[in-house]
């Protein structure tokens, strides 16, 4: 696996919060997959958003291949491929090897209810101009939230091949993949077990979530992630708020020019920094080295270039959850 802009330090050194995450992740998950160790620079972060992909995606009773599916369709419609093989794998792991190929292809699954599940997640991408809502379980809908977050960090901060060279797009490849993660992708997993890694602060769960863990961390992820746009000045922020507001997912025909433009009445010390934020939300595989290299000039902290991301991420995802709190009120 290679990271974009920086190395994480390896798993074996983590200490404190993120030490305890990792221990969960090699009991629950894949062991500490480098979606989640590029978050390990700023542990709330990562503590959090290993809490919703838990809660949402492996806890409870709710169809872990309608989860799978979702997860794999959002990543879809996020343009985001790592993320679609890994979950194409699962969807393999869980024994449902004929949709798994048919999403890898692109495809629309057969069976009704899988097409409209389908047809469901992609919809989220733009969920105001779709008049987007959700009819599901917390899990699932919290997995299509998570996906949303995940999809954006995954792709600003890594490459886009999960095996080298590529492997991953040989069916045999992800079939025998599957068949090595079978025991643990079908394990059950107790609801709660995440939550005390949290801190939930004073935010009530969102009334979508009803009593589920998903809820509180869902809650727990967007302070976590909103708090990092304190990097961004009052104007910055604001323009990437209204901006995920009123583009509704649309991706960029051009991201650089795109991003260029609306950063020009920033001030001039945030506009990189809005820039990768704006770039996190819609594009985030185009966030370039020099990119980079410029917001490093005056913060130089991996830990810093993650929270940009993670607030660009978090304002698009939130976009997408406001549709289902206004849908509850």
């Amino acid at each position: 696996m290679t990271y974009r802009f920086f190395t994480p330090a390896p798993a074996k050194a983590a200490t404190g919060l993120t030490a305890e995450v990792y221990r969960q992740l090699s009991d629950d998950f894949l062991g500490p997959a480098p979606t989640f160790q590029a978050l390990a620079a700023v542990p709330e972060v990562l503590a959090a958003t290993w809490a919703l992909t838990r809660e949402a995606l492996l806890a409870g009773d709710v169809s872990r291949v309608d989860r799978e599916l979702v997860a794999s369709a959002v990543s879809r419609a996020n343009r985001c491929p790592f993320c679609v093989d890994a979950h194409v794998m699962l969807l393999h792991a869980l024994g449902e090897h004929e949709l798994a190929e048919t999403i890898a292809r692109g495809g629309t699954p057969p069976g009704p209810r899988y097409a409209e599940l389908v047809a469901w997640a992609e919809a989220s991408r733009s969920p105001t101009a779709t008049g987007w809502t959700s009819r599901y379980a917390p899990e699932v809908t919290g997995t299509l939230l998570a996906f949303h977050f995940i999809n954006r960090v995954v792709s600003a901060l890594l490459d886009p091949d999960l095996l080298p060279g590529g492997l991953q797009r040989s069916p045999l490849v992800r079939s025998v993949g599957g068949r090595l993660y079978a025991r643990t992708a079908r394990g059950a997993k107790e609801p709660g077990c995440s939550l005390p890694l949290l801190d939930t602060g004073t935010t009530a769960p969102p009334a979508w979530a009803r009593e589920s863990p998903v809820g509180v961390a869902y809650a727990a992820l967007r302070n976590a992630a909103n708090k990092c746009g304190d990097l961004l000045g009052d104007v910055a922020r604001q323009t990437v708020t209204a901006t995920v507001r009123w583009e509704d997912g649309r991706y960029p025909a051009r991201p650089s020019d795109w991003a260029v433009d609306l950063v020009r009445d920033v001030p001039g010390t945030d506009r990189v920094g809005t820039r990768i934020a704006l770039l996190a939300a819609f594009a985030p595989s185009a966030i370039t080295v020099g990119d980079v290299a410029l917001w490093r000039l005056s913060h130089p902290q991996d830990a810093d270039l993650v929270r940009l991301v993670a607030y660009g991420a978090i304002t698009a995802t939130d976009h997408v959850a406001r549709a289902l709190t206004s849908a509850h009120l």
